[in-house]
């Protein structure tokens, strides 16, 4: 089965993604451009991803609950959960181990909760930008406490990567699967990394509705359920 995806949209709730971006708006314009799989993956915080679920169920597009986390070493991941109870487990864990310290809105923008009628349903005071208290391997451990997926995010970025921060992708993180920027440099990413030792996926990093990808990034497998999409991220594909 050949299924178009976009997992790494964010939503208002991140003080850097346009107010448009609400659940309907995420929802509406993924199924316009034919996407089967979406992720909403917001900075610390996955309030708006429950919303996006019951949407995107009605359009026939599924929905892994994300979010992106921002480690103590400043390194963005992905991290993907089964369900949104596991979800909100770990999203819990992460937002409390924030520093304390409230958004300026009107220097970050503000934070915006919705409802599945795009309705403001709250704000969320503490600024999302920050990072966690957690390292990049406590996240790691805390995922996988939850049965969840990390994923590297935009590595080929210079700045909030692992190789933009570390320099390598860790042995001891063993993950399959790192994700590329929409416009990633092949030739430094092959200075950097061997791309043969993992699959490689490219997302929007969408903060504004026109960024959301297009369908032409696909997984291949048996089934379109979140269980088939964590197993082909865990292996190597080809092996």
């Amino acid at each position: 089965m050949k299924l178009s995806f976009d997992m790494h949209i964010h939503s208002a709730l991140s003080p850097c993604g346009d107010n448009e971006m609400t659940p309907n708006n995420i929802v509406n314009m993924a199924f316009l451009k034919g996407l089967d799989i979406i992720a909403v993956t917001d900075h610390n915080k996955a309030l708006n991803v429950e919303p996006v679920i019951k949407l995107a169920r009605k359009k026939g597009i599924l929905v892994i609950p994300g979010i992106e986390v921002t480690t103590k070493e400043e390194v963005h991941v992905l991290c993907y959960f089964k369900t949104i109870k596991e979800l909100y487990k770990f999203e819990n864990k992460v937002y409390k181990s924030l520093p304390d310290i409230k958004n300026n809105e009107k220097v970050f923008g503000e934070q915006l909760v919705l409802t599945s009628e795009d309705e403001i349903k709250g704000k969320v005071d503490k600024l999302l930008l920050n990072s966690s208290k957690y390292k990049l391997d406590e996240i790691k451990s805390i995922v996988l406490d939850n049965n969840g997926l990390l994923i590297p995010a935009h590595v080929d970025k210079k700045a909030y990567s692992l190789l933009g921060v570390l320099g390598f992708i860790p042995d001891n993180l063993g993950v399959k699967t790192i994700e590329i920027s929409k416009n990633c440099d092949f030739d430094l990413l092959e200075k950097l990394i061997d791309k043969g030792k993992y699959n490689i996926i490219k997302n929007s990093d969408a903060h504004y509705l026109k960024d959301i990808n297009e369908a032409e990034n696909y997984l291949y497998t048996d089934n379109r359920d979140i269980e088939s999409i964590f197993h082909i991220l865990r292996k190597k594909w080809g092996m």
